[in-house]
């Protein structure tokens, strides 16, 4: 039978057989313990699910077909029963394959910062932070805190998360740009409704295979107190690393470690991903996914609006998809419109 181009494991395969020589490769050469055997050994463990997934799916829509050519209506009504659950595991095939870039498999580095607001901006980039988090929850990625800054009075004013999984980069990479919120304000005393702000930034890991150099003149470390909550949470030695990189301007921070080389490094790798990312951006600045997600990455050119006054409502911009149900995608229930920003 011919079902759709996702069906056809042939080149899946093919793909995963060349993974499997690059590891036997680094095997013989004992470097099985590098970052490098890891991220293989995870891919190929990934292609081979969804081979697997893919054969039994065309096994069942071989059932399912000679079931229909049978006539009997017993049967037939039997049937209807798991089309749901099989359009969608269907539907997360199609979605797979378009996850195709070289960087859509790799771990995302999130960043959340508050816009213009004061207190409401920053509570809003924590319930951002939450969701994100639950939505990791839900799909057994595995997360990692390397910066963090309270609000004076509530909420965050930055916080950047490793997220560790296949795909996590192609799937978040969907949610980059500005989230506006619209509620009656906790904060504020007479009830009255506001408007507030926070932008996503997210980019790719930047692993072992990406040449990217930095050079020592080009850095300046400054090493500080890390904060915190008061009494213990605070440390009491000069952890947390800023560094600049001079040429781009570009400035990154670590302070969850307790130790100041640890934060060093975490740092450095954001700095790497960063300035990997730059590049992508500089080579892919003519392609049309860049100049979809550019087009939503400056304030006041939302990409996707959360109404909870005077009705509630989320809407996605860039796709039109909406749902009323405000509560469950703020507790991480966000994977329609991811899906949704995948189809363009």
């Amino acid at each position: 039978m011919i079902y759709g181009g996702y069906f056809d494991v042939t080149n899946k395969k093919k793909n995963m057989k060349n993974l499997e020589d690059k590891l036997q490769n680094l095997y013989r050469n004992n470097d099985y313990n590098s970052s490098k055997a890891i991220e293989l050994s995870k891919q190929i463990g990934n292609d081979k699910k969804i081979i697997i997934n893919i054969e039994n799916l065309k096994l069942t829509l071989d059932s399912y077909m000679e079931v229909i050519d049978s006539n009997e209506l017993d049967l037939i009504n039997e049937i209807k029963n798991d089309l749901e659950k099989v359009t969608k595991s269907i539907n997360i095939l199609e979605l797979e394959t378009k996850l195709s870039s070289k960087n859509d498999k790799k771990n995302a580095i999130l960043e959340i910062h508050p816009g213009a607001g004061g207190t409401e901006s920053c509570d809003w980039a924590d319930m951002l932070f939450r969701m994100y988090l639950r939505w990791c929850d839900k799909h057994d990625y595995k997360y990692e805190i390397l910066d963090s800054l309270q609000g004076e009075e509530a909420g965050i004013k930055k916080v950047i998360v490793l997220i560790k999984g296949i795909n996590a980069y192609g799937y978040l990479k969907c949610e980059r740009g500005v989230h506006r919120l619209v509620r009656i304000s906790p904060f504020d005393s007479q009830k009255r409704r506001h408007t507030s702000f926070a932008a996503i930034e997210v980019y790719p890991e930047a692993n072992d295979d990406i040449n990217i150099e930095i050079k020592e003149s080009d850095i300046r470390v400054d090493v500080y107190r890390s904060s915190g909550a008061g009494g213990q949470g605070v440390n009491t030695t000069d952890s947390a690393v800023r560094i600049t990189h001079i040429p781009t301007n570009i400035v990154v921070t670590c302070q969850n470690e307790r130790s100041q080389l640890k934060n060093k490094e975490q740092a450095l790798k954001v700095l790497k991903s960063k300035l990997y990312a730059k590049e992508e951006e500089k080579r892919l600045e003519e392609s049309e996914e860049y100049k979809k997600a550019q087009s939503s990455i400056n304030f006041g050119s939302q990409i996707r609006s959360y109404v909870m006054h005077p009705y509630s409502m989320v809407k996605d911009h860039r796709t039109n998809y909406e749902t009323s149900n405000v509560n469950k995608v703020l507790d991480g229930d966000i994977d329609e419109f991811i899906e949704e920003y995948l189809k363009i």
